[in-house]
């Protein structure tokens, strides 16, 4: 066995290796970049290195800091769990070249299999059914989207390299190939590191069907049965399950050979996973099936594998990179049970799926519930918009599928997440009805009313205990008449005004909202006090309610339909309007990354473009604290903006559209500014604005130290 590993991740999956590695007795070494330095693997593992700046350019995917890491703590091997370097053969190659095992397959292996366009040609070899499509060498973009036209539309562009849905896009038309083929290449590129496609044939009705695979470097290879990940939104897995449910015995046994005999063709080691689509929904034994790719590395799914199977993966890997066979031969692993997981995700689904950033205010899981629960995060963490947003998995393991599933309901209705948007309640939804396409816009739904706003307001002003005397106390007491307040809250971001009405005998208030009073107010499932308000948790989803704070960044010198902002923190990747640029409503201006997604601003009316630049932004209040901070009633610039309004009317429409490149802490923005406004008023309110930015910083930045054409 293997005396000490270093990992060569962050998050859920190094908390995972190192958990397996310390019940072996092997010692392991965490890097760390500087939004990680206080995260839970740097405290677990034995040894922690930095390794640089938080952006994953600039350390998890620095193959040479890592691997000087490793050679600077005695390390022998290096794990690199998935996504980053798990499938960058030339990283492979180098740790071998520097005398350090790589905990997976060769860097050959992963170049013949690794790549979706190479593996194609090793499936074919191996008479494995492959999905039509083009994946030749050429990447010119005219000769891309002729392949498109000839395979006919819908078609799915894919980066070659990586996985987990980056650089995939689903094209419906001609007209909108070469918008997606560049959104694909861009965000391949910053994922990967290579902006290599492919494009394939969109089978209809598909289950996405993988089959996990083991190998060893004595030729043995066997394969742990399969997974369903079916259930997808953006390409990314939501939902995953083993065994797949109908799967019938004669397609199990096709698909697995299939899936062996592909792995030992390139003589592959460690653990991988063989993608397949099944075409028409049934698991049939005649159902069409096909080989779409292979993950030469474990997958965020493999819990559902180890909980059916009763094996450790993780285990699995260390042995096979120390030079063991495998622990089990074929005719000895079993099957058993059903076992579902679910991604938990900072994500905002009433939202759009908006990735959510900010401080996790609370965070647990109630003991006694059998689920298994793989997460990095805990209260007080701060999820950052460098990474995924996946924060835990659960898992849930039955005799059943339906055991399973009830149990997951049951463990989602108790988790308890504070603080940014979580999916929970979307996932407890979809575990109900097991559809996305069809009925997401029911199962994003929100399910916050009047009824849980009152609650969660009364619960602010009666809290359940009181530990600061009578003067804190929240019964309304006044000499003569009872009480009665207008209170102005800010509830889930928005300004509203609440009635409440104390009954003098120190009951809780009565509430009413917009005159409307509710008599049947359920209490939450859970309070989390914070200061100046607090989080009620009703059924996974969440209400905030915070006490008005008046600042600075309340200041707003532009109407709203000229100003377009980011919905996250995060990096303009590009700004698609020079000088001169005809607007119109709903165009491009910018797109924006956060998170490993693309978010894209466009335009709110239409205009002229008379000026483009971009700026550091790296005077800006930090992510954090921007997310935390809530806003109060607004002032009441009603005759301004009519007025303002009049006058653009009137007026020529031209627009300014300025991006702003965050840095840490700084909020992407594109703003839009009236042409009439002369260059000196335009420069006092730039000016004014950027005070408002300041927060404590205590001086102005100045102008742009810098500035590029869009």
């Amino acid at each position: 066995m293997l005396r000490k590993i270093l990992i060569a991740n962050r998050g859920e999956i190094a908390c995972r290796i190192i958990r397996t590695a310390q019940r072996l007795g092997v010692a392991t070494v965490a890097v760390y970049s500087d939004a990680d330095r206080d995260t839970r693997h740097v405290t677990m593992a034995d040894e922690a290195l930095h390794i640089g700046a938080s952006p994953s350019t600039e350390s998890y995917l620095r193959g040479d800091r890592i691997i000087a890491a490793a050679k600077a703590t005695g390390a022998e091997a290096i794990h690199p769990g998935y996504g980053f370097l798990a499938e960058n053969a030339d990283f492979a190659d180098a740790c071998q070249a520097a005398g350090l095992i790589f905990i997976g397959p060769s860097g050959d292996a992963m170049r013949r299999l690794g790549g979706k366009a190479a593996a194609k040609a090793v499936a074919r070899e191996a008479s494995v059914p492959v999905v039509p499509g083009y994946d030749g060498a050429s990447q010119d973009a005219a000769l891309l989207q002729r392949e498109a036209g000839r395979i006919g539309y819908p078609v799915m562009i894919k980066a070659v390299a990586g996985g987990g849905g980056r650089g995939m896009r689903l094209v419906e038309s001609a007209d909108a190939f070469i918008a997606a083929l560049e959104s694909a290449q861009r965000e391949a590129q910053s994922s990967f590191g290579d902006a290599t496609v492919l494009i394939e044939k969109v089978v209809q009705k598909p289950r996405h069907i993988e089959v996990q695979v083991f190998g060893d470097r004595h030729g043995n290879v066997v394969h742990l049965f399969e997974r369903d990940c079916s259930l997808q939104r953006r390409n990314q897995k939501v939902i995953e399950e083993a065994p797949a449910p109908g799967m019938s015995a004669e397609l199990r046994e096709k698909m697995c050979a299939a899936a062996t005999r592909l792995a030992r063709a390139v003589g592959y080691a460690g653990a991988g996973t063989v993608e397949f689509l099944v075409e028409g929904g049934a698991l049939s034994a005649d159902a069409p099936w096909y080989f779409i790719e292979m993950n030469t590395r474990l997958q965020v799914e493999h819990p559902v594998t180890e909980e059916i199977t009763g094996l450790d993966l993780v285990e699995w890997q260390l042995r096979v990179a120390a030079g063991e066979p495998l622990p089990l031969a074929q005719d000895a692993i079993r099957m058993e049970g059903h076992a579902i997981e679910v991604r938990l995700c900072a994500e905002d689904p009433a939202q759009g799926f908006l990735p959510s950033i900010g401080r996790i205010v609370a965070f647990a899981l109630p003991e006694a519930t059998g689920a298994r629960l793989e997460t990095a995060i805990r209260a007080g963490d701060v999820i950052s918009p460098y990474y995924d947003s996946m924060i835990a998995k659960l898992i849930t393991h039955g005799a059943t599928r339906d055991e399973a599933a009830d149990k997951m309901v049951a463990v989602l209705r108790r988790l308890i997440v504070a603080g940014p948007r979580v999916n929970t309640a979307f996932l407890c939804a979809l575990m109900d009805t097991g559809l996305i396409g069809r009925d997401i816009a029911d199962l994003t739904r929100s399910r916050i009313g009047t009824p849980e706003m009152l609650a969660a307001v009364q619960r602010l002003l009666a809290p359940a205990s009181n530990t600061e005397g009578p003067w804190a106390a929240g019964d309304g007491f006044q000499l003569g008449a009872a009480r009665t307040l207008a209170v102005p809250l800010v509830v889930n971001g928005e300004a509203r005004t609440f009635n409440a009405a104390w009954s003098g005998n120190g009951a809780a208030p009565r509430m009413s909202l917009a005159n409307e009073a509710v008599t049947a107010i359920a209490p939450p499932d859970a309070c989390i006090d914070v200061p100046g308000g607090l989080y009620a948790l009703f059924q996974g989803e969440q209400v905030e309610v915070r006490w008005p704070v008046y600042d600075a960044d309340d200041i707003d010198d532009g109407e709203v339909g000229d100003t377009v902002r980011a919905p996250i923190n995060g990096k303009v990747a590009r700004v698609f309007v020079a000088v001169g640029d005809a607007i119109v409503k709903g165009d491009r201006l910018a797109v924006v990354e956060a998170m490993k997604m693309e978010h894209v601003l466009l335009a709110v009316r239409d205009g002229r473009s008379s000026r483009a630049r971009s700026w550091s932004a790296s005077s800006r209040t930090s992510a954090a604290s921007r997310q935390s901070r809530t806003r109060g009633p607004r002032r009441d610039h009603s005759s301004r903006k009519a007025l303002r309004r009049l006058r653009v009317d009137r007026g020529p429409r031209g627009m300014a559209v300025r991006a702003a490149e965050a840095d840490e802490g700084g909020q992407a923005e594109a703003r839009t500014v009236p042409s009439y406004l002369s260059d000196a008023e335009a420069a006092r309110r730039a000016a004014r604005r950027r005070i408002a930015l300041l927060g404590d910083q205590g001086r102005d930045p100045g102008p742009p130290a810098a500035h590029r054409p869009a």
